[in-house]
């Protein structure tokens, strides 16, 4: 009898709270981490196209005035991964991407082809930016210390994310040859937050992960702004998400892409080596075409 009840009482538990029989892989050191990584960066099938979007606004700070909005930006990466192997460390994956970010007018949204600078009054043509490639370096099971590949995830409940601060300090790519001495280093700094469903991401039967992020930049003033060194920064607050697919792109930005970026509807094919391009090697690019 005893037997009977407890059979009754899980029959009716299972009713009330039903048993999730989602396929789903556990977040631990090595290949876990490694298959959560590679879903939030893009996806398990190889050459699968990856659309990132995210759109907020640009502001400048300057010592004794308030800041401005400058710009409304909006901006887009589309990216694949392939997969590769490691005697030593494993199975691993590799990123390749390319990415836009176009400057709107902060009333009207609409993409800019020229600025008038408030600081000089002077009318400048607006670079946006334009960076082919933007790649990963390789990622493996085991670390290049050795060590089963971890992530940095905060997990609560069935929320985890991520927070990343990226310090960038290096010679700018304008510079000459005695910076050193006179100055002239690049200095910025890059903040991620993304976010997502364990569920979601945990889930064998899905090849990619849904994600949400935040991404702020502090930086001097962008160099096709022509400020000679004024002081000054500028700061970027945005928010996106991954898309479905390329389709999902907001209208005004697939008919700028199909313009004039063309190829930034498909990422690079995976055996990109290039060296990653910046907004400040792009630059560099465009004034030796003028």
């Amino acid at each position: 009898m005893k037997y009977k009840l407890t059979l009754l009482t899980f029959g009716l538990l299972l009713l009330i709270h039903p048993i999730d029989v989602t396929n789903a892989f556990e977040l631990t050191p090595g290949s876990g981490y490694l298959k959560a990584s590679r879903k939030i960066t893009c996806s398990l099938e190889d050459n699968k196209p990856i659309v990132y979007w995210w759109y907020g606004s640009m502001y400048s700070r300057v010592q004794g005035e308030k800041d401005r909005l400058l710009f409304k930006v909006e901006g887009m990466n589309i990216r694949q991964c392939a997969t590769i192997e490691d005697p030593k460390r494993g199975q691993g994956y590799r990123m390749v991407s390319r990415e836009l970010l176009f400057y709107q007018d902060p009333d009207t949204g609409e993409i800019l082809d020229q600025w008038t600078n408030p600081w000089t009054g002077e009318t400048v043509d607006v670079l946006h930016v334009a960076n082919d490639p933007v790649n990963w370096g390789n990622q493996y099971e085991i670390n290049r210390n050795g060590k089963p590949y971890e992530m940095n995830l905060s997990i609560h409940g069935d929320d985890w994310w991520d927070t990343s601060t990226i310090p960038l300090f290096y010679k700018n790519p304008l510079a000459g040859d005695f910076q050193d001495y006179v100055g002239g280093i690049y200095h910025a700094t890059e903040m991620f937050n993304t976010t997502g469903s364990v569920a979601d991401l945990t889930d064998d039967n899905k090849d990619t992960a849904k994600v949400n992020i935040g991404w702020e930049r502090i930086s001097y003033w962008l160099p096709w702004m022509k400020m000679s060194g004024r002081n000054g920064i500028v700061y970027f607050h945005t928010f996106g998400k991954k898309l479905n697919s390329y389709d999902e792109l907001p209208e005004s930005i697939k008919a700028e892409i199909e313009t004039n970026y063309p190829i930034y509807n498909q990422p690079p094919p995976t055996s990109d080596d290039r060296k990653n391009e910046t907004s400040w090697t792009y630059f560099k690019k465009m004034l030796g075409n003028n």
